[in-house]
């Protein structure tokens, strides 16, 4: 630790004078003993620390930095890297390197339009489904800019945890929360896959409820499912999602402009950026540390001759 301290400032101060200064507060060192110790090979483990920072602050970057310990553990072993998570624990520490941290989400349930009236909570706060296109959960988040407010509007696939659908605007309209839908359904049937029966979660906003939204599910042969007034954890996936949004794009300095964001412009390209990274790349504890893509991809390999046609059943929510 001294050699190190020695080296932060002998730049600026030289070697002696240091080494005279710590004299006098107790701690003795001579010079002879740090040149000794700076011409001593490195130890096998000090080198081993040496490449491992490495590769940790190029997966700490990589991923927007805003890996914690953990998923940079997960990430290093994936790439072939074999680490204990202990060891990237120690590194980051000693290297000022953290994951972001989240904040608590404040909802806004604000519209326009008819309203159709309150569909069943199907869900009952069992976030579980056994295959995609079981069940998706929706909400929308804001995002101060310099030119005003922006909004953003998510659907998730609870299965894989992937962003099927997205959309930003200016004002918390139905139309916001339509075009997410919209892009989901899109997305699904691009690729042939069959929504038929899936259950659409929400909160009680009335984007969700307005008649064209609703007129949209039935049309894709999707049910609707709301939860309880003014109660977050009825639709805790979604909210969780945007949490890791807020904290992950619109504040981490990877993502944010200089400046600041100026505009639903700025937020636009970033929120693409982030949904690619987040569904491709990120990887996500709860799906055994892969991103949400390649965890659907292993569902489908492992089903080539599916009939998308057949009726599905959610697991743990439509027998609720």
């Amino acid at each position: 630790m001294l050699v190190e301290y020695i080296d932060g400032h002998r730049d600026r101060f030289g070697v002696e004078p240091i080494c005279r200064v710590l004299a006098d507060a107790g701690i003795q060192i001579a010079p002879s003993t740090y040149y000794a110790a700076k011409a001593r090979p490195l130890s096998a483990r000090a080198f081993r620390d040496a490449e491992l920072i490495v590769d940790i602050t190029t997966a700490h970057k990589a991923n927007l930095g805003v890996y914690g310990a953990r998923k940079i553990h997960a990430e290093l072993n994936r790439e072939g890297v074999p680490v204990a998570r202990c060891t990237v624990e120690r590194l980051m520490r000693s290297i000022g390197l953290q994951g972001i941290r989240r904040d608590k989400a404040t909802r806004t349930t604000n519209g326009d339009g008819a309203e159709t009236g309150k569909p069943a909570d199907l869900v009952k706060r069992k976030f579980t489904a056994s295959a995609p296109n079981q069940l998706w959960v929706a909400d929308f988040t804001y995002i101060r800019t310099h030119s005003g407010w922006v909004y953003a509007s998510f659907i998730l696939d609870v299965y894989s945890r992937r962003v099927v659908g997205w959309q930003t605007s200016t004002n918390m309209r139905t139309d916001l929360a339509l075009d997410a839908l919209d892009m989901g359904l899109w997305e699904r049937r691009r690729t042939g896959q069959d929504i038929t029966g899936l259950i659409h979660h929400s909160d009680m906003g009335v984007q969700y409820r307005a008649i064209r939204y609703t007129e949209r599910l039935a049309e894709a042969d999707a049910v609707a499912s709301i939860g309880t007034k003014g109660d977050s954890y009825d639709n805790a996936m979604a909210e969780a999602f945007n949490s890791l949004f807020k904290a992950e794009c619109i504040r981490n300095p990877a993502m944010r402009p200089k400046g600041g964001w100026a505009s639903i412009s700025d937020v636009e390209i970033a929120v693409a950026e982030y949904v690619d990274w987040f569904n491709h790349r990120r990887l996500h504890g709860e799906l055994g540390h892969v991103p949400p893509v390649e965890h659907e991809q292993a569902y489908w390999a492992e089903r080539p001759d599916v009939d998308y046609a057949q009726p599905r059943t959610l697991t743990g929510a439509a027998s609720n």
